[in-house]
């Protein structure tokens, strides 16, 4: 089954009469972007670097690469062979092996990062509470180093995990997040003393998960946030700045309209309230157990 339009076939499995895929993705590819998709697979197969049936190099996360860089085939096998060198590098696998995140419960005290349910088109909801930092408090339960791995650990479970089983749940494929991050009671000192932090994450989403960006709200937003935006939107592409939406501290119509109030916990306006807090409940189509859990790792920033 194809679209009228696409040069491409629709992924298997979709059970939802009503997807219509986003241009760039299978089931809506132009024919140059076609061509663009075969071309460098048949690259990375004469390179020896190509592995069938490896997820990671299935022909949706190929394009993920391919629409960051516009469809640029040198410019984004480019990207994709710098993120190989990267996983090999950083030790992603022995991450997703061995990793563990046991003061997880004690971080989310001074700085919550969790992902929470699912929004009406199907995206999981990931809620970074900004606005609660304690660093102090925070370095004292871990280290940025372990943050930064946990950050990737999580990045890794959200492409493996949470988006499989949201696109099952939907009956389409879901490629992307829907990000809140609440920035009620940042101050200018608690932001400088974590943007190494921010900065370092930010450039790992950007150029090691791309396009997994789907909305991203940043509210509460003080008067300075204009000062704290100057210093983050040089690190990101113009692709992922037009994906966020800065709001004030009237932000709950937008929300809504976006998450469902059963899905919304609610110091955000919605109707969720999970036993132990949304913060460590893991809720979501991904956790098929009955009563909340506390999850070992979370948390993610700014992506593409």
């Amino acid at each position: 089954m194809s679209t009228a339009a696409s040069a491409s076939l629709l992924p298997e499995g979709i059970t939802d009469p009503n997807y219509k895929p986003p241009p760039g993705r299978l089931g809506n590819l132009t024919v140059p972007q076609q061509h663009a998709l075969e071309k460098i697979k048949k690259e990375l197969i004469a390179e020896g670097i190509y592995i069938e049936g490896e997820p990671r190099m299935s022909d949706a996360t190929l394009l993920r690469f391919l629409r960051a860089r516009k469809f640029d085939v040198p410019k984004a096998k480019e990207m994709f062979l710098n993120n190989e060198k990267w996983r090999k590098d950083f030790g992603v696998e022995d991450i997703v092996k061995n990793f563990e995140f046991p003061e997880h419960r004690e971080v989310d005290k001074y700085y919550p990062q969790y992902y929470h349910k699912n929004d009406k088109d199907g995206r999981p909801v990931y809620i970074e509470r900004l606005g609660l930092l304690d660093l102090k408090a925070l370095y004292a339960a871990t280290t940025q180093e372990r943050q930064i791995k946990r950050f990737v650990l999580e990045y890794e479970k959200f492409l493996t995990e949470r988006l499989p089983a949201c696109s099952a749940a939907a009956g389409h494929p879901v490629e992307t997040s829907c990000t809140i991050m609440d920035l009620h009671n940042v101050s200018l000192s608690n932001f400088y003393r974590v943007k190494d932090y921010v900065m370092q994450a930010s450039k790992i989403g950007q150029d090691q998960y791309p396009e997994c960006m789907g909305k991203f709200y940043i509210i509460n937003a003080p008067f300075m946030f204009s000062t704290v935006w100057s210093f983050i939107k040089p690190w990101l592409d113009e692709v992922t700045v037009a994906k966020i939406d800065i709001i004030g501290s009237g932000y709950k119509d937008k929300l809504l309209a976006q998450i469902d109030a059963d899905n919304l916990p609610k110091e955000f306006g919605g109707k969720c309230s999970c036993p132990g807090g949304c913060s460590l409940s893991d809720a979501g189509p991904w956790n098929t157990s009955t009563t909340a859990v506390e999850t070992d790792s979370g948390g993610k920033v700014l992506s593409a």
